[in-house]
């Protein structure tokens, strides 16, 4: 590595960089974003943190939940995702059953994930349960973040789409998952949809620093989903979205505008066509003329 690069990459988001956060109590900021022009604007806004969660399968793709996305999808996505992040720490989402049959399969699975779509790490839901899998991939020196609390992969399995973490043993169990993780050595973990007060005492508890989403203000940091934030889902959000701007309204807005000026004539103007140099104008009017002139 020449001396111009390591400059280049003093200010690059790493692992170490999360740790350090942590330690300092600096709030971590994360997004998802799923396309390379959404992540560039993500990245140049200096978020620390972009992860390709499979949340692509409903905001992009329009399924009814994460279940069906597949590893081709999510590859294609992050390989987009990873052209536009030159700061940001780039996670990947491992989808519903590329690390659920084997050890091996998910390893395997990781590495494409590192090795083609150019993550730096790979998100996996699940806490003790996952264990083998984790400590698979930090041999591998694949890191990992992790995901326990509502973990959508599985929403079957939970009855819906619910808070979790609402009852002691609901508590005690999230946090053997949280001491699981941590010891396991994952670079950190999404807290998603449990109270606050118990996402504060994992937080406190743990070394690794924590990622909340619908989980309160006490994590280390925070990650919303794009289109949420900005108001391009097409149901109604979460009691957790903060909707930050109205692009779908503005998007509707400006296509409308567009559809009624292209009817009216009024699109594309004048001053909106290529024309011709004079010369070749009058030429050409000269050899249509005397196409006239033979009919």
């Amino acid at each position: 590595m020449s001396i111009t690069s390591i400059g280049e990459n003093r200010h690059k988001v790493t692992t170490a960089t999360l740790a350090e956060k942590k330690s300092r109590r600096e709030p971590i900021t994360c997004l998802t974003a799923y396309d390379y022009a959404t992540a560039r604007l993500v990245d140049e806004a200096g978020l620390d943190l972009i992860l390709v969660g499979d949340s692509l399968a409903q905001v992009v793709l329009g399924y009814d939940s994460t279940l069906p996305v597949t590893m081709e999808e999510m590859l294609h996505h992050t390989r987009a995702v990873r052209r536009a992040v030159k700061r940001a720490f780039l996670v990947a989402d491992m989808p519903y059953a590329s690390y659920h049959v084997s050890v091996k399969e998910a390893v395997r699975n990781a590495t494409k994930f590192a090795k083609y779509g150019g993550a730096e790490a790979v998100k996996i839901e699940g806490g003790l349960k996952r264990i083998d899998v984790v400590n698979a991939l930090v041999d591998a020196e694949i890191p990992v973040m992790g995901h326990i609390g509502l973990t959508p992969q599985s929403v079957n399995a939970m009855g819906g789409y619910k808070v979790q973490g609402k009852t002691l043993s609901a508590i005690e169990d999230l946090m053997r998952d949280a001491v699981a993780l941590d010891n396991a050595g994952v670079c950190c973990m999404v807290l998603e949809g449990i109270p606050r007060e118990v996402a504060a005492m994992i937080t406190a508890e743990v070394s690794t620093p924590t990622i909340g989403i619908g989980a309160g203000p006490d994590c280390d940091g925070q990650v919303l989903v794009i289109h949420d934030l900005i108001g391009m889902t097409f149901s109604n959000p979460a009691k957790f979205v903060r909707r930050y701007a109205d692009v779908g309204s503005a998007i509707t807005e400006a296509v409308n505008g567009y559809k009624q000026d292209v009817i009216a004539g009024n699109y594309p103007s004048d001053a909106e066509s290529y024309h011709l140099s004079k010369d070749t104008a009058a030429a050409l009017e000269d050899v249509i003329e005397r196409k006239r002139a033979i009919r």
